[in-house]
């Protein structure tokens, strides 16, 4: 933890986050620094903590001050005023612009460090750049780093791996965040029922049949490919379909 309260990692040469891809012993999608989704994922631990201690009359010290650190330092870094949404990681100074998916957790979790004002924008911008009828695509196809076809030697599927490669556990996220900015909660249920029944109709015969494939081509068709039967995909969807049940 850093002393504005954020947390970490790297100095460029390892893949620490999810996006984890490397060619020739480098990172193809460096997140070395101030990840976006690992601070939103430490905020919301602390703030949980926080929640049972004082449900449990356990106050081993205050959390409060430090909560109110993180949550400032987070908009302070990540926030881009002029285009409304969070960029993916601070390093060396600098604020990576890319749209991603990772900046979704922060509306996503049940504790945001991101004001709520905020939030129907990031899930605007998700919703506009990265979905698609399997998931969300790992980058804009706006971006000229974007890779939309998931083929060729390992080396080139790499690549593409977190470039544009679309992964459908992240609907459960874009799910959540979306059902927590809904006007019309009722509506916005049905529209994500109907997404999600579409996806799984034309998918569920076409790889592994019954599972669900890890990730899927950021183009059209979006061609399914590595693992046939992901088990963080199947789960999110599960989970995913619970969340949706409950109205």
């Amino acid at each position: 933890m850093d002393k504005n309260g954020l947390l970490h990692a790297g100095d460029g040469a390892a893949a620490l986050t999810w996006m984890d891809a490397i060619v020739g012993n480098r990172p193809v999608t460096p997140r070395d620094g101030y990840a976006v989704e690992i601070n939103a994922l430490w905020y919301n631990a602390l703030a949980f903590f926080e929640q049972l201690s004082q449900l449990f009359g356990e106050h081993a010290f205050d959390l409060d001050g430090l909560l109110r650190k993180i949550r400032q330092s987070f908009q302070d870094t990540f926030w881009i005023e002029n285009k409304r949404y969070l960029g993916d990681v601070y390093s060396q100074g600098k604020l990576d612009h890319s749209i991603r998916p990772n900046q979704i957790l922060a509306v996503s979790l049940p504790y945001s460090p991101l004001d709520p004002f905020k939030w129907k924008a990031v899930v605007r911008t998700v919703e506009e750049h990265l979905l698609a009828p399997c998931g969300l695509r790992t980058l804009s196809p706006e971006d000229p780093a974007y890779r939309g076809d998931y083929v060729g030697n390992q080396a080139t599927r790499d690549r593409a791996y977190h470039q544009g490669t679309i992964w459908p556990w992240l609907l459960g996220h874009f799910a959540e965040a979306t059902l927590r900015v809904a006007e019309d909660r009722t509506a916005t249920r049905e529209f994500l029922l109907q997404h999600l029944r579409a996806f799984l109709k034309k998918h569920l015969p076409e790889a592994g049949v019954g599972g669900v494939s890890e990730i899927f081509s950021g183009d059209a068709p979006h061609r399914p490919d590595g693992c046939i039967n992901q088990a963080w995909s199947v789960g999110e969807l599960i989970r995913l379909y619970c969340i949706l049940a409950q109205g």
